[in-house]
């Protein structure tokens, strides 16, 4: 009888033990789960706010990249970055893999802001908030915020320079001769910052002062042509080859040209390249050197525009942007509203968004244009150092 009773205390412990065992594990598996004692999505800040940037071929998307991902952890949040190296596959790739991974958030600088739709619906059906990065994407209703720049005003900031420049307003009939380029095709912003220049260029070409010898761009040339002067990816190799191909035209410096309409620095740089590769008779600093624009203040402008290769450059201080992008992701994190002001059509429905606002630079602040500042500026605000852009 004994024995049996030894038996009997024996088997309940070894049940409790069990029991004990698998309470344990079962708690561990649910631990920061929404139905656990952990914590709730916002609360310990445990979520994964994901990062897809487009490459990392161009300084911009770096710093940009970089940037986000520091002020998401400084608010405290986990933040993963990656780039997409200019792969469309590897983008979608990405954001599939940050579904798995049960990010609450995926912000998208997009290669491509149609390509990108079919892996962004899956996010959104996943229950995943999207918050499109700088580039809209187009043609989808799984965009919840878009977050950039105040886009034409680029193209506006970038014309007005060179109608100043040269006087047009003035009353200067010229004619001068002039290229245009636009950004990549698949970027829907390109054409809008090309909008912004072609509306108050338009009515020059109209009239005869502006013309393209290359012939790339008319009278008859419209907003909807745009892609016709685009230069694939922004690449800096594919505008020098266009602009080696545009300046055949030129008979050797025979013609001269007098100002190019660049909408990013990579391309004005590709643009520099061309000229200086060609051996033409022109020489920075003086009246035969043409007045060429740009976009991103990347240090290589900000250099060339201290030894007056580029003109200008209209900076849109990442800093900003990534800030306010986080921001947002902090509020929808909280469950707080955004105050998302403004929108943007992306074929498919009005985007809420948020835009915000650029400067022209210059050598030295020299321009009529309201806020143009110079290339000390944008050093002494830290955005870049003088050891960088080669300041004295």
């Amino acid at each position: 009888m004994r024995k049996a009773k030894v038996a009997v205390v024996v088997l309940l412990v070894a049940i409790m033990t069990m029991s004990f065992a698998l309470t344990g594990c079962s708690s561990s598996r649910s631990s920061g789960s929404d139905s656990g004692d952990g914590a709730k999505s916002g609360d310990a800040k445990e979520d994964l706010v994901f990062i897809t940037m487009p490459t990392e071929a161009e300084e911009r998307w770096i710093k940009d990249g970089e940037e986000l991902q520091k002020q998401i952890e400084d608010a405290g949040y986990k933040a993963e970055l990656t780039f997409a190296q200019d792969k469309i596959e590897q983008q979608n790739s990405d954001i599939e893999n940050a579904i798995n991974k049960g990010a609450k958030i995926i912000i998208i600088g997009a290669k491509d802001g149609t390509a990108v739709g079919p892996a962004v619906e899956k996010a959104k059906e996943a229950g995943i908030t999207v918050i499109a990065y700088d580039r809209l994407i187009m043609d989808t209703d799984a965009v919840d915020y878009y977050v950039t720049f105040q886009l034409e005003k680029v193209g506006v900031l970038e014309a007005s320079y060179l109608i100043e420049k040269l006087g047009l307003e003035d009353g200067n009939k010229g004619p001068f001769n002039i290229e245009l380029f636009t950004g990549s095709p698949d970027d829907n912003n390109a054409k809008y910052f090309f909008k912004g220049a072609w509306e108050l260029l338009q009515p020059y070409f109209e009239s005869g002062v502006l013309v393209s010898p290359s012939g790339k761009v008319t009278k008859d040339f419209t907003l909807d042509d745009w892609q016709d002067i685009a230069i694939d990816s922004w690449k800096m190799e594919k505008a020098q080859a266009e602009m080696e191909s545009r300046l055949a035209k030129y008979g050797g410096g025979a013609t001269h040209l007098d100002a190019v309409l660049s909408p990013y620095d990579g391309i004005s740089k590709g643009v520099i390249n061309a000229i200086e590769g060609q051996g033409l008779p022109w020489t920075p600093g003086t009246p035969d050197w043409p007045y060429i624009t740009g976009q991103d203040a990347m240090t290589t402008a900000l250099s060339d525009i201290l030894i007056d290769k580029q003109g200008e450059t209209v900076w849109k201080d990442t800093r900003v942007l990534a800030k306010k992008v986080a921001e947002v992701s902090v509020q929808i994190l909280k469950g707080e509203s955004v105050d998302a002001a403004d929108t943007m059509n992306n074929n498919n429905i009005d985007v809420p968004s948020i835009l915000l606002d650029s400067q022209s630079v210059t050598k030295n602040g020299e321009s009529d244009a309201s806020g143009t500042i110079s290339v000390k500026e944008v050093v002494d605000s830290g955005y870049v150092t003088a050891d960088e852009v080669g300041l004295k």
